[in-house]
């Protein structure tokens, strides 16, 4: 099993996939990666090698923020604009959806559980 930027590269997967269990790698930037690095897309992660694993985490590293950098670059992003007073910064700092869905029904996952007023129980 295959270590990059701190995670274990799933098993009996195609690279291209595989990649995308490191936070900040998607499948475009997996399929970048890749390109650069010579294999293919349909190399099982079992299939690469210590050299292979080198090269992947030599070009992850000089090129993309991944992992701990990547979550710090996005909270701080999410922190300027909290700062700010920016629609967008109000609407996370209330927790609500930042990019235009409804409220009136739905967006119970950023909301969370209902809470209905007046019903309790005696």
């Amino acid at each position: 099993m295959a270590r990059i930027a701190g995670v274990d590269l799933p098993k009996n997967k195609h690279l291209e996939i595989a990649l995308t269990y490191i936070y900040g790698i998607g499948k475009t930037t997996a399929r970048k990666i890749i390109d650069e690095a010579g294999l293919t897309y349909t190399m099982n992660s079992d299939e690469i090698t210590d050299d292979h694993v080198v090269i992947i985490r030599k070009i992850i590293d000089d090129n993309f923020p991944v992992e701990g950098d990547k979550r710090r670059e996005v909270a701080m992003d999410i922190k300027r604009l909290m700062d700010l007073g920016c629609y967008r910064g109000l609407r996370h700092r209330r927790s609500l959806p930042a990019r235009g869905q409804r409220t009136k029904t739905n967006a119970r996952t950023r909301k969370g559980p209902r809470r209905t007023p007046g019903a309790r129980k005696k």
